[in-house]
């Protein structure tokens, strides 16, 4: 019974915490464009090209 002491202040120390950092989230604008940050990752012309592109599926590297 004393554990009890020890955990429901624990526990409502931590839901103060989320709450802090859901409150901060919404005063920084981090919800504001959502559909534009997840179409973001589907289109590849903002990233460079770092592998080679083979022509022919079937042909290996030289060393290979």
């Amino acid at each position: 019974m004393n554990i009890l002491l020890v955990l429901i202040p624990i526990s409502l120390a931590m839901g103060a915490v989320g709450v802090g950092a859901f409150l901060w989230s919404l005063r920084t604008d981090q919800y504001r464009d959502l559909s534009g940050d997840a179409e973001r990752i589907l289109y590849a012309a903002d990233r460079p090209i770092t592998h080679k592109h083979r022509t022919n599926p079937t042909e290996q590297e030289p060393g290979l």
